[in-house]
């Protein structure tokens, strides 16, 4: 196919795709003439990849190219494939004061209930510093009752993520597997952000005694 096609294709405008060319995140076409190339389903599937990975998870270049660059490493296993994603998409931990008592009692805290859950996760991993963040926030603002809900979250959270790895790694293909991970990441946390408010709306209808309108 022709640019034209490419770009109408993947959705990917054709100044991007040139751009991309240039930055080396998708392999040139097939020359056909001068300032012509052909491309083809690869190229739609890299594009694609970019588009979930800047669209969706929204990194930079630079950390695209690092994804990508894990994506066409072939010794790379599957559990580490996936790592380099999770660790792209992460948000940047906000610590008010990572020699703060209190922050450093939230981080222990999350470390116990990985533990207790039997996980097998790295200690340097970012989401063991953004749920300190919000423990320790919610500590600060005398909302610790709250947190009597960690084993249900850790409970819930767990069974989601035993289905979301499977369906990932089923893909087989690591493009494929890493735009699972990336857009399910993202767009199912805001999925199930959603759901969530819709059942704290219906169990406090619930709780208060409340019945639908006639």
């Amino acid at each position: 196919m022709r640019i034209a096609e490419l770009s109408r294709r993947s959705g990917t405008s054709i100044p991007s795709i040139k751009y991309y060319l240039r930055e080396g995140l998708i392999p040139g076409g097939r020359t056909t003439g001068r300032n012509q190339a052909d491309y083809d389903e690869a190229h739609v599937r890299r594009l694609r990849l970019i588009r979930a990975l800047i669209d969706v998870g929204g990194l930079s270049i630079a950390a695209v190219r690092d994804v990508l660059a894990a994506v066409d490493n072939p010794d790379l296993a599957g559990h580490d494939l996936l790592g380099v994603a999770h660790r792209a998409v992460s948000p940047t931990p906000a610590r008010r004061d990572p020699d703060d008592p209190r922050w450093r009692a939230a981080r222990e805290e999350v470390v116990t209930l990985v533990g207790e859950r039997g996980w097998l996760v790295s200690q340097c991993s970012p989401a063991l510093d953004v749920a300190a963040d919000a423990i320790a926030a919610m500590r600060a603002l005398d909302q610790a009752d709250l947190l009597s809900s960690l084993p249900t979250y850790a409970e819930a959270v767990e069974r989601m993520a035993a289905w979301e790895v499977a369906a990932v790694l089923a893909r087989g293909e690591p493009a494929r597997m890493v735009e699972g991970l990336v857009t399910g990441t993202i767009l199912g946390e805001i999925l199930i952000g959603a759901l969530r408010r819709l059942a704290q709306e219906a169990e406090s209808a619930r709780l208060q005694g409340l019945t639908p309108p006639e």
